[in-house]
Formats: structure tokens, C-alpha cells, sequence
């Protein structure tokens, strides 16, 4: 058995608390915002403002999009256990994954992927960008594979946090070659696709933090980390004003009795 555990993290003596190397209570609390905070844990080196600007916006584009599944099963869970907050957090933060919340981390690992695999030095204009992002969009195409971050079913027209997200890294000199391939899918991929689909904001997301550095395998964890604030808020709403049981009853109300359908190996049902 190992004799000590070491960690830059937090540590606690008799009188101390130490995160990162620094004193909780005096140089942390009340002093490191909850973004900035994020940020360092997970990378162990402190952000420069313009960073927190873009890592907090994507925060705050992810925290919370009305009543999609997540919500739903929070309140739900909610309904069912009101004695178990964290049972109802959990239960939606568990339906986070390739449809919701999913898509920044696969959109930020498929940008890197492709970024990995270029052949020389990565493009410097825009004309080069998109060629790439041709060839990118084509080989998804001909592999019958979606590209990630590419449509959104209700912002059909323009996923309004995407151009902002776009603004505030070009802002803070942080539109890095992520962003800068995104941006590309979005212009070249009619010519592929034949229809022109928005870029939506869980995929400008991920590309955002993956420009920042941030581990890929943990981009799932930041949106999950914004739609907690998101699934707290669900929950006070719930308290304030409940819709759970509504949303039950019209389920349980309304269900009809149809003859069993049994499952067919191989088959359609």
C-alpha cells in the first residue's frame, strides 16, 4: 500500500484548507470566480481573463434549453422522490449523451481528429479552410456518418448562440484552428449535402474548449457541469410553479391498450 497520495488538488491540515497550491479561505473564496475555478481544476494552471470570458459563455450557452429530456426526467424524478435531490440531478445529468449535452465533447474530439490528421501545416486562410472542410464533410458523407454539431432540430434557421460564441473567442484573440474548421463545415457543407444546416451550439461549443486546451475526454463533464445550474434551476421552477405531475397525468391518462407486439430477432417488431 502506497504510504502517501499526492495531489495538487485540495488537501486538509488542522487548520488549513489548500486547493491548487492555494489557501482555500484567503486566496480563493471570495476572490476566484466558479468558472475560473472550473477551469484551473481541471487544467491546474490558472486562465487568463479572456479564457474565463469564453469558457464561462460556454457555460452559460449550455446551462439550460427548456424542457428537453433532461429537464423532464429531473422534475419527474423530482415527482417521484422529493426527498432525493440528488437522485433527480443525477437522473438528468444521466440522459446527457449523443442526442443531448453529448454532442460538444464528440463534436470537439471529431474537429481534433481531423486537425491530427492533416498532412503538413494546418491552413492560414480561409479558401484553405474550407477545403478542408470539403474533404472533411465528404468523407463523412461517403462513410454515411453525421457530422457532429451539424443541424439543430428547432434552430433550423440559426442556432443563435453559435455567431456569439464565434464573437466573443475572436474577442479574446481565441478563434483557434477548432472554431476555424467548424466555421468552414458550416459554409462548404451545402455543396455536399445538398441543404444548407445550421451550426448548433453544442457543437460551437466544443470546439471552443477544445481550442482552449481543455481535455477532450472530459468536454462532456463541462456540459454537464452548465446543465447542473440548468437542472437546479428546473427544480426551483418545479417548486414555484409544478408542471411534473401534469406532465405524468397526461401520459398516464391518455395510454391506450394495444395487443403485445413481441420482439422478432432480425426483424422490425
Amino acid at each position: 500500500m502506497a504510504d502517501e497520495y499526492p495531489t495538487a488538488l485540495g488537501a486538509s491540515s488542522l487548520h488549513d484548507i489548500t486547493l491548487l497550491g492555494q489557501s482555500l479561505a484567503d486566496d480563493v473564496m471570495g476572490s476566484v470566480g466558479f468558472g475560473e475555478l472550473a477551469f484551473w481544476l481541471a487544467t491546474q494552471r490558472r486562465p487568463a481573463p479572456g479564457e474565463t470570458r469564453v469558457f464561462e459563455a460556454v457555460l452559460a450557452a449550455l446551462a439550460d434549453h427548456g424542457f428537453t429530456p433532461t429537464a423532464i426526467v429531473t422534475r419527474l424524478t423530482y415527482l417521484g422522490a422529493p426527498d432525493s435531490v440528488q437522485g433527480a440531478l443525477a437522473a438528468g445529468l444521466l440522459g446527457g449523451g449523443s442526442r443531448f449535452l453529448g454532442v460538444t465533447e464528440d463534436c470537439g474530439r471529431f474537429i481534433h481528429d481531423v486537425l491530427s490528421h492533416v498532412d503538413g501545416p494546418l491552413p492560414t486562410d480561409e479558401p484553405a479552410w474550407d477545403a478542408l472542410a470539403l474533404e472533411t464533410v465528404r468523407a463523412q458523407r461517403e462513410a454515411r456518418r453525421f457530422v457532429p454539431g451539424l443541424g439543430h432540430h428547432v434552430h433550423k434557421d440559426g442556432d443563435p448562440r453559435t455567431p456569439r460564441l464565434f464573437a466573443i473567442a475572436e474577442e479574446e484573440g481565441l478563434y483557434g484552428p477548432h472554431l476555424s474548421l467548424f466555421a468552414a463545415i458550416g459554409r462548404v457543407h451545402p455543396q455536399v449535402l445538398g441543404r444548407s444546416l445550421p451550426l448548433n451550439g453544442a457543437g460551437v461549443c466544443g470546439a471552443a474548449l477544445a481550442d482552449l486546451g481543455l481535455p477532450l475526454e472530459l468536454l462532456r463533464g463541462f456540459a454537464l457541469l452548465a446543465r447542473t445550474a440548468g437542472l437546479i434551476g428546473q427544480l426551483a421552477e418545479e417548486l414555484r410553479h409544478p408542471v411534473a405531475n401534469e406532465i405524468f397525468l397526461s401520459v398516464d391518462l391518455n395510454n391506450r391498450s394495444v395487443p403485445p407486439d413481441p420482439y422478432v430477432p432480425g426483424g422490425e417488431g
